[in-house]
């Protein structure tokens, strides 16, 4: 397939956008918005400093350290039309763990927002490559040596650089890297294949909205994001808003004061968002609840638009004009999808990886009721599954071109003739895909049989006790199973359980109970050996992931 180049998406969408909203937060002094002409300006502009002020060459990268802004559209813009390398940081990583990540890649410009200055200069003193700090925002920190977007001098033209579709537009190094980080690089075919593949998609989802507006809580430095929330989005002509804040009612709010018609997210954002609404029912009246209840076991039977007049109340929250949610990043509650769905709200659950660019499937169907499944491969992939692992292997143009500097580890994923290894054990039933497991998440027993940790997890998440849910495989200690995995389930309580009981070993004992009540409908082997209940939630990735080998290193600390 021919693809057009990103300079002609980027110009054909500019021109027949022009004075529409392309991206937008709320901040304490108001709305801060660009519109699709005024983004092109201050993206030329610095495209412009870049090349003639600093002359920077050609290929060389540009890191980017900051928290989701209007403004990190500017920088990817401004990287594009002056040929450099974008690499998006994990803001929320630590000192270390970027100089490890900086060492690697040796950007040349670091773009920073006003919050991570400090940090931004600091790095500048660990890494020589860094020539040149920019700002993102006007700020108390502009002075000669460190400009703001707004400060750089205000030529709008240069000589734009193009680039072959095979070079490597971005790379994404995976939230906490350390010690050998591990780049994805990412090519203009890469994106532009996902951009493609995801059009379609998008085409059977969307409603028929010239004035599409979308909500992203996810980082930017998250490829799904950079593709999909961003790139793709802006592609189609949408507007893009962020939000500071994750609580739900602000969220809600701006959902209300932009008429936000969809939303990309994560599961835990999901899953708060359903507790957060169950809350705020249980302050009703008896009288309302009993009426809530049984308009939500007759929604099962009602058409979607039925479903939307039933809970109408909950619809105003959202503004009246919202129907749905992209959900990426790590896999969905389906009890959670199942109630979003029962009350009128779609979501649309996406599978993908960084090395994919990163979507693999994306359930295109409105009407699709399994909530486990990721929905149908994209177009672009070939997919097949290895009979002996089971694991999921596809093959496309969004396949990654390696790891940066790391051929060994590509080598250890990506096939000669282009299959790339997923990690991921799969099936697919009926033209859907279903990821059941991870291959390094496997937790072996002593007598050799296997046990994925998701599965175990998605029995125990059914409980509306547990606000969080992490099982793992831990070595057994002594006696004849020594050195073996056991299987271990770590529960984070809700805290309307915690505060039910007047001590935490009364909250323990019953965890244990919904534990084992709920482990029944798992075989025997399957069922957890040893049961942690924490008060303190647990270690996450910017994407919500939980971080498994931190929970077990907890773990292994206190014994258990």
């Amino acid at each position: 397939m021919k693809y057009e180049s990103i300079f002609s998406l980027l110009e054909k969408t500019t021109a027949t956008n022009q004075k529409k909203v392309a991206l937008g937060m709320k901040t304490l002094w108001g709305w801060n918005e660009f519109t699709y002409k005024g983004l092109s300006l201050l993206a030329e502009r610095l495209g412009a400093y870049l090349i003639n002020d600093l002359q920077i060459p050609k290929g060389e990268k540009l890191a980017i350290l900051s928290e989701s802004l209007p403004e990190y559209g500017v920088c990817v813009f401004g990287s594009v039309l002056a040929g450099l390398t974008i690499v998006p940081l994990d803001n929320k990583l630590t000192i270390y763990e970027l100089t490890s990540i900086l060492s690697s890649c040796e950007p040349t410009v670091l773009m920073t927002s006003s919050k991570n200055y400090k940090k931004a200069q600091e790095l500048q003193s660990k890494i020589p490559s860094i020539k040149h700090i920019i700002l993102m925002e006007a700020s108390e920190y502009e002075c000669e040596n460190t400009p703001s977007l707004y400060s750089i001098p205000a030529n709008y033209s240069a000589k734009w650089r193009r680039r072959p579709l095979h070079d490597t537009a971005l790379i994404i190094y995976t939230s906490g890297t350390t010690g050998a980080p591990k780049g994805v690089q990412t090519t203009y075919k890469n994106m532009l294949a996902q951009m493609y593949g995801m059009r379609k998609v998008l085409k059977s989802m969307m409603p028929k909205n010239k004035e599409m507006r979308l909500l992203s809580i996810l980082p930017m430095n998250h490829l799904f994001e950079m593709t999909v929330g961003f790139f793709t989005m802006l592609t189609h002509g949408y507007s893009v808003y962020y939000t500071s804040s994750l609580k739900p009612k602000d969220i809600l709010d701006i959902m209300q004061e932009k008429k936000i018609r969809f939303m990309v997210t994560v599961p835990a954002f999901l899953k708060l968002l359903k507790s957060y609404f169950e809350s705020e029912i249980s302050k009703k009246s008896a009288m309302y609840k009993m009426i809530f209840n049984i308009k939500y076991h007759l929604a099962a039977f009602m058409p979607f638009y039925i479903r939307r007049l039933m809970f109408r109340t909950i619809h105003r929250l959202y503004g009246k004009h919202f129907f749905g949610y992209i959900s990426g990043g790590a896999p969905l509650d389906p009890i959670v999808g199942a109630w979003f769905k029962r009350i009128g709200v779609r979501i649309f659950q996406g599978y993908g990886l960084s090395e994919t660019s990163p979507v693999v499937s994306m359930c295109n169907n409105p009407n699709q009721d399994n909530m486990r499944s990721v929905g149908p491969i994209l177009d672009s992939y070939e997919a097949k599954i290895d009979s002996e692992t089971g694991e999921l292997l596809v093959k496309g143009p969004s396949v990654m071109k390696g790891y940066y500097g790391r051929q060994d580890l590509t080598d250890e994923v990506l096939e000669a003739d282009g299959w790339f290894h997923t990690g991921d054990i799969a099936e697919i039933r009926n033209g859907l895909l279903y990821i059941t497991g991870r291959i390094k998440n496997m937790i072996v027993l002593s007598g050799g049989k296997k046990v994925f940790p998701e599965e175990v997890e998605t029995v125990l998440q059914q409980s509306d006790k547990f606000a969080e849910v992490c099982v793992v495989g831990m070595p057994k200690a002594g006696g004849e199973k020594d050195g073996c995995e056991e299987i271990v389930a770590v529960i984070v309580p809700t805290e309307e359980v915690i505060n039910s009981y007047s001590n935490f070993d009364e909250v323990e004992t019953a965890v244990h109970k919904e534990v084992k009540s709920l482990s029944l409908q798992l075989a025997s082997y399957k069922r957890p050996i040893n049961i942690v209940v924490r008060q303190t939630g647990l270690p996450r990735t910017a994407t919500s992931k939980v971080k498994r080998k931190e929970v077990k290193a907890l773990l292994a600390e206190c014994g258990k």
